[in-house]
């Protein structure tokens, strides 16, 4: 018996671990370095404060920089997202904020790699905790 409960406590630890929401989908495909879309495109500077909307979105303001990991696709009137992370001066933002923010909002300063794979999104892409 104590093997069973050993072998099912760590699904149950992980089952209730997870809490969130899925959001809608901004998008169903997105465009990266790679399959995975681990490695960082490019690094970019934000022209103005952006407000974020939802939690599928960050928080940025001018001046900040932020590394680019995928560019959803532009579909029908939606705007255009990339999705990104930014880092605060505390040291508990050492781990980043994730999430999305428009395009237009900044200008990328340096190219690391070509974002020329066209992978589908998840609904991973856009859950929020």
């Amino acid at each position: 018996m104590a093997r069973l409960l050993l072998l099912f406590f760590p699904g149950l630890v992980a089952i209730g671990a997870v809490h969130g929401i899925f959001m809608d989908r901004l998008a169903s495909k997105k465009l990266c370095a790679d399959d995975e879309c681990v490695y960082t495109i490019s690094l970019a500077r934000a022209q103005e404060d952006y407000n974020a909307p939802d939690c599928r979105f960050i928080n940025v303001k001018k001046g900040q920089q932020i590394y680019v990991y995928s560019k959803l696709v532009k579909e029908n009137e939606a705007g255009e997202f990339w999705a990104g992370s930014v880092y605060g001066d505390r040291p508990e933002d050492e781990m980043g904020t994730v999430g999305y923010f428009p395009s237009n909002l900044v200008e990328e300063q340096h190219v690391y790699q070509e974002a020329t794979k066209e992978v589908p999104t998840t609904d991973i892409d856009f859950f929020c905790e």
